[in-house]
Parts: structure tokens; sequence; C-alpha cells
């Protein structure tokens, strides 16, 4: 008898295979092989959220095949991705051909290399049922909103598209803050700045902020150019200096776009120094990096030895 280790595709099967020897046979999943079926809610809201999942249709060929291999092999490893989707396609595969605990375990590969796939398969672990659990609340909401929302995308706007718990509420927020817009009623304010000069030469600027009874706001030139008549040619005096201390919060962790922007800057302030130095330097035995050599060979004059 052999052992089965099942993985979600064909190209890590051949590879893990290949690193695990004659001992073992490795199939793969092609991802899920059972959901919720397509042409019902197949969510029972009134007992739970309780869904009905089915076989995913077009896959009867690899179930029947990975159902052979089972009935071949005395114990099964269950190899999906380790994130929380691949937590779930285990789940469902050892639901589906109704695995016992003892006959098949978890394991997971943080990279495909023969230690790490040795060492995966020397520490199974039970089906984190948490991570499947949370798989199974972004599909349910998907389908619960989804479901009822998209008949209706495609009778006000047009057939085919498709809401679910990302969309809907994306569309709301839009829809909010073009309300917002369109409710708003501009109003007119004007603001004053003075540069006004230190006994010891330095400069500062000043902006006007209001009256002896408190802040004041400006809301047409009247207003404003009766304030700056009122102060032309008189002399400013410093009536307070406030000293104190200011909190400054570290920036938000990076997201794909702000992670990209950083990178963009970096790499732009390495070639300003880069070129810099090359103006003024002559460079023997100079290693040029790759993403580089384009620029820097315009502002760089090699002598070859």
């Amino acid at each position: 008898m052999s052992k089965l280790v099942i993985v979600e595709s064909p190209a890590k099967a051949k590879t893990i295979g290949k690193y695990l020897g004659s001992d073992y046979v490795v199939k793969a999943s092609m991802g899920h092989l059972r959901d919720l079926p397509k042409k019902k809610m197949s969510i029972d809201i009134e007992h739970d959220f309780q869904p009905e999942y089915v076989p995913i249709e077009g896959k009867d060929k690899i179930i029947k095949e990975i159902r052979s291999e089972i009935r071949k092999s005395d114990f099964v490893y269950l190899a999906t991705d380790p994130d929380r989707e691949g937590e779930a396609i285990s789940w469902h595969i050892k639901e589906l051909f109704k695995l016992k605990d003892k006959n098949s375990r978890r394991v997971t590969f943080n990279e495909i290399t023969k230690q790490a796939v040795r060492s995966g398969i020397e520490n199974p672990r039970d089906i984190d049922i948490d991570l499947v659990n949370a798989q199974q609340a972004r599909r349910i909401l998907d389908r619960i909103v989804g479901y009822q929302l998209s008949p209706f995308l495609w009778r006000k706007v047009k057939r085919g598209l498709s809401a679910g718990r990302v969309q809907s509420v994306a569309t709301r927020l839009v829809v909010d803050r073009e309300n917002e817009i369109r409710a708003f009623v501009p109003e007119e304010y004007w603001s004053i700045e003075a540069l006004l000069a230190t006994e010891d030469g330095g400069t500062f600027t000043a902006r006007y902020y209001g009256d002896g009874s408190g802040k004041a706001e400006l809301k047409n030139e009247e207003q404003a150019m009766r304030v700056v008549n009122a102060v032309t040619g008189k002399p400013f005096t410093v009536g307070e200096i406030k000293r104190g201390k200011k909190k400054r919060t570290p920036a938000p962790p990076f997201i794909t776009s702000t992670l990209q922007q950083e990178a963009s800057m970096e790499d732009t302030l390495r070639l300003c120094v880069a070129i810099s130095a090359a103006n003024t330097t002559t460079l023997e035995n100079a290693v040029i990096p790759k993403e580089y050599a384009a620029e820097l060979l315009t502002q760089i004059q090699i002598t070859v030895q």
C-alpha cells in the first residue's frame, strides 16, 4: 500500500512526487472539488446559515481519480496551499471522501524544496478549523449578498454583472460620497498672511486668526480688505508665545500602492546619487547594476584599461 499526497497544482504534484519517491503517489485536486451550487441560494439562513455543498460540475474525472487512489492508499496527506483557501480545500476533500482522522492528516509546504517537502510530511497536523470557518464565512456572505443583489443589477444596469460582499459595500460608499458632493454648498472664504521681520533679521509668516473676541472668518473680499487696511503701516507685536510638544504618529503599514511608491522613490534617489558621483569621479573596475546601466552610461565615461 502506498501513501497519497493531494496538492492543488499539477506542477507542484510533479515536483513533490520527485522529492518523495516511489512510496508516495501525488495527485492534484486543481483547486476546489466542491462548492455551493450555482442555481440556488444553498444557505439555510433560518438554521445558523448552514451551507449545502455539492461536487463542482466538470470535476467528475478528477474526483473519480482521487477516489480511486484513496482506495489504494493506506494514508492520505492533505497538502493543499498553506493559506485560508488551501485549508478549506483540504477540509472539503476530507468531507467529500469521508476520510477518517486516523488515515489522513494535513501537511503544508512553505516552499517547494526537497527539505521543506520532507519536513512537512514528517510534521503532519490536524486541519485548522478556524481557517476553514473563516473561508466559509467569506463564501457564505458572498452568496447571501450576491445571490440577491446580482439579479437587481441585471434588471437595472446590465445583465451579467455580479455583486458580492466587497462590491456592494464599495458601491454604497461611492453612492454616499456622491450624495455628499451633490449636497455640498460652496462658501466663499478669504485668508490673510503677513510676512514679518524680526529684530535679528529673521522672517516668519503670520496668519490672520481673528480679533480680541476670538476667531473670525473672512467670508468676502470686503471683510478681508477691512482687516488689511486696519493693519497696514502699523507695527506688529507678539502677544504670547506658547511652547509645547507635538505627538507624531508613524506612517501606516504599507499597502501595495504605497509600497510601490516608496520603492520607486528609493530607486530614483539611488540613481541620482550614482549620477552625481559619476559626474565628479573617475570609476575604474566599476560594477554597474543592470537596471541602472542605461542611465549611467549616458553620464559616465568609462575608460577601458
